[in-house]
């Protein structure tokens, strides 16, 4: 073999653990999900194999599941756009702090070592009709009995917002902390001011990192059942909600595995009109 025939295989090589990796552990189970939401739930349980298009003509024509998927992107943007609101500042603070940024990021990054569920559960030891928010506004008199703040969607919405903060915060501070500070000194030098110079040259030169924080953040809100699972009531269920009804509790992995593909498909097009219309190589370059 020549020395240029093992310099084109050696990349291929080389990727080859990733690329099996993939295939074992995404390509393979995603091919079982699709072959599955063919086939039909019978009335005595077992699966009936076959083409049948009963569970996608169910999932794509009753407007139960459109009420739900509309409902789930809406509090996906709802979170997504909180994140941002709350996650900037945060993440400009430590970006143009003099301190200790790896302090602050491991104080950003202490969550994580905390379980998803109990960080979601805890919620309700401080919303509860006796937690502590309740509590603390009956003793000083700013209630005379406990109000109701759990099993809403502004509950769901909290929960979610308090989840994936961290990573809105981590993907704007990469964009921020690439930045040249000089290039707000010279926009100063120039007559900017320190508004000015931010709104037109820090927040545009940051957006890839917004962006990817965003789609980040809205995939994971639109794909998640614990938060509304724990926090929600019963009309504040997300889609997740439902593939997870369907599949642990009816047993019925055809119709799940329908609704799955359906939620992929759905996110997966907003994936690429994203990609359309700003384009994920500006966010890959303006974060590298």
């Amino acid at each position: 073999m020549s020395i240029e025939a093992r310099e084109a295989r050696q990349p291929w090589i080389l990727l080859s653990p990733a690329f099996g990796a993939l295939t074992l552990l995404l390509f393979l189970p995603l091919m079982f999900i699709v072959v599955y939401s063919f086939w039909l739930r019978s009335a005595v349980g077992a699966d009936q194999v076959g083409f049948h298009l009963d569970n996608w003509l169910r999932v794509l024509t009753d407007d139960f599941y459109h009420y739900i998927l509309l409902n789930t992107l809406k509090i996906a943007a709802i979170t997504t756009v909180l994140c941002a609101l709350m996650g900037y500042p945060a993440a400009y603070f430590v970006a143009r702090a003099q301190g200790n940024k790896v302090l602050m990021l491991l104080l950003l990054m202490l969550p994580f070592w905390i379980s998803y569920i109990i960080r979601t559960m805890s919620w309700i030891t401080i919303l509860g009709s006796s937690g502590a928010l309740n509590s603390a506004l009956m003793w000083t008199g700013v209630l005379s009995e406990p109000i109701r703040m759990l099993y809403t969607e502004a509950t769901v919405i909290l929960g979610l917002v308090h989840f994936l903060l961290p990573f809105m915060i981590l993907n704007i501070f990469v964009s921020l902390d690439g930045l040249d500070t000089n290039l707000e000194d010279a926009a100063n030098s120039l007559g900017a001011t320190r508004w000015q110079a931010f709104t037109q040259v820090t927040l545009p030169l940051s957006t890839p990192g917004l962006a990817a924080g965003g789609l980040l953040c809205f995939v994971l809100a639109a794909g998640t059942y614990i938060t509304p699972l724990i926090l929600g009531g019963p009309r504040d269920a997300m889609f997740a909600n439902l593939i997870y009804e369907a599949i642990i509790t009816q047993l019925n992995w055809p119709l799940g595995s329908a609704m799955s593909l359906a939620l992929l498909l759905v996110l997966g097009a907003l994936i690429m009109a994203y990609n359309r219309f700003l384009g994920l190589s500006r966010l890959t370059r303006g974060l590298g």
